[in-house]
């Protein structure tokens, strides 16, 4: 009888063995496969060099690549952060403004940087002129951009501002 035991035992181990050996066959073969599919992956978006036609898509007329932008989606300009006293406060308040600019075409952006001083002194004369209740609302906030964005269409021919947008916004 124990004799049997020990042979029922031997032969539910050599079972085992054989169910788990495919299963372990698969799972390589799955790595392998999913490896093999990551290289070709790989290769293919970036080892391999791009067909003339498409080089000749993304290069500009000067041989540069040309910025894609998508529809309704102008030059974007982030200026420097002005921080200044707030108008009636006596120096105790002031605040400190990043923003970014929309411009409406790339051909807007040489005339932009080449009045940039005059642009930086018109916005700085502004904010300075604000008080805490002019910019601590939402309603003054937006009233401020639109007011930026006015100043600084006063010095562009070229094209103008679509928008400004806050990047940063602090008043203490």
């Amino acid at each position: 009888m124990a004799e049997e035991a020990e042979g029922e035992e031997g032969e539910e181990g050599g079972g085992e063995e054989k169910k788990g050996l495919p299963i372990k066959l698969i799972l390589i073969v799955v790595g392998v496969l999913a490896l093999a599919g990551g290289g070709y992956f790989a290769y293919t978006n970036f080892f391999q060099e791009k067909p003339v036609e498409e080089l000749k898509k993304e290069e500009g007329t000067d041989g540069e690549k040309a910025e894609e932008l998508p529809p309704g989606l102008g030059v974007m300009f982030t200026m420097d952060p002005f921080v200044v006293n707030l108008a009636g406060s006596e120096g105790k308040r002031f605040l400190k403004v990043t923003a970014t600019l929309e411009l409406s075409s790339p051909e807007v952006n040489p005339e932009f940087e080449e009045n940039l001083q005059k642009i930086t002194d018109s916005i700085l004369v502004l904010l300075s002129s604000k008080s805490f209740e002019d910019v601590y609302s939402v309603q003054g906030k937006f009233k401020l951009k639109d007011e930026i964005t006015t100043r600084v269409n006063r010095f562009l021919v070229v094209g103008h501002v679509k928008d400004a947008y806050f990047t940063e916004f602090i008043v203490q």
